[in-house]
């Protein structure tokens, strides 16, 4: 006999439904030395963010881009307690446009959040996309941090769109607080005077259409895409590159007739790599703690509480033991079970 009774997931269906948001979060800690000696918190910190300020339905989507055995502790330890709906982990690090090319195959949602694994959430930052997403027309990409240095591509598609519409205004000028980009310098490892120099030559540009306000270009650090649209756009041979190729990207979403626009209000930043004196300062403010485990809040699908009590080894012992028995009971070969063996050493490992 080839076959005992039947699968029992035949003829069932999955509760599961995908929510319209796939929040997706790219990862890669190769070890916890040198550059990546603080990155463990500044990624905690950013999930904590994540976590506590997304109050919009969603599923999270973690990419772990070959990361050292500690992070992929981390990882699976927010699954197991119900935070991540789905953890992708890859045996070494692919690049992020080959990862961004995974996760848009795999994310379920129409609309992919994706955020490199040093972004701060503000409050009320996924909502403020949405707005925009949903208001102009063909939107490719939304982000949530101004910043001066990016009008310098990928902005044809926004500006056509809003010089041909009557009731679209363009504003050339300077809006971006001098404090957001001296921000930005910081998390860069930029000399902040020297920076802010540079950006002083430089314009922003506004799109003002009816009641909303947006600027018009993204960052590929931080955006909302309509799924199509990365599917649509990440075509083309896999070039290996473990970083570089961003740029590009930007430019083959504006070619393709799709606007690039960022909120107008700071709803995201970029933390750097480690939790300085200032973010530190803006998460206690909000009342994250930038030490210790980080603790699911809202948005999960599944009890945190229900999961760590079944995954500890006597019970998923007691349970597999008692489900063996049934299924040999219900298919009339009682008698032929198959103890599952007890648990060794610790209960609680």
């Amino acid at each position: 006999m080839t076959r005992i009774g039947l699968n029992p997931a035949r003829h069932r269906l999955s509760d599961y439904r995908p929510a319209r948001v796939t929040v997706c979060i790219l990862v890669h800690l190769p070890h916890l030395t040198g550059y990546f000696q603080h990155r463990l918190d500044v990624v905690r910190l950013s999930l904590r963010s994540l976590l506590r300020h997304t109050d919009v339905p969603y599923d999270l989507l973690i990419f772990d881009n070959g990361s050292c055995p500690e992070v992929k502790a981390f990882l699976g330890t927010l699954r197991d307690e119900g935070a991540l709906a789905f953890l992708i982990t890859a045996e070494q690090n692919i690049g992020k446009l080959g990862a961004l090319r995974i996760i848009a195959g795999a994310a379920p949602g129409d609309l992919i959040a994706y955020a490199d694994d040093d972004t701060f959430f503000y409050p009320g930052w996924l909502p403020a996309h949405l707005r925009i997403l949903d208001t102009f027309p063909r939107v490719g990409m939304v982000s949530g941090c101004p910043e001066r240095t990016l009008f310098d591509h990928g902005i044809q598609s926004a500006l056509t769109w809003a010089q041909n519409q009557a009731d679209a205004t363009l504003t050339y000028g300077q809006q971006i607080p001098e404090s957001w980009e001296q921000d930005w310098a910081v998390s860069l490892g930029r000399e902040p005077e020297a920076f802010l120099q540079r950006i002083r030559e430089l314009q922003d540009i506004q799109i003002v259409w009816g009641a909303e306000t947006a600027y018009a270009t993204a960052s590929h650090n931080q955006f909302v895409s309509p799924k199509q649209v990365l599917v649509e756009t990440l075509k083309g041979d896999w070039t290996g590159r473990l970083m570089g190729g961003l740029n590009e990207l930007d430019n083959s979403v504006d070619d393709a007739g799709y606007m690039r626009l960022t909120t107008p209000l700071r709803t995201t930043r970029l933390i750097g790599n480690l939790v300085g004196p200032q973010i530190n300062e803006v998460a206690q403010g909000l009342g994250l703690s930038t030490r210790g485990p980080v603790r699911p809040t809202r948005g999960l699908r599944r009890n945190a509480w229900t999961a760590r009590v079944v995954r500890w080894k006597p019970v998923r012992w007691f349970l597999q033991g008692l489900y063996n028995r049934l299924f040999w009971t219900l298919t009339g070969q009682s008698g032929r079970w198959i103890e599952p063996a007890p648990p060794k050493g610790d209960p609680d490992s």
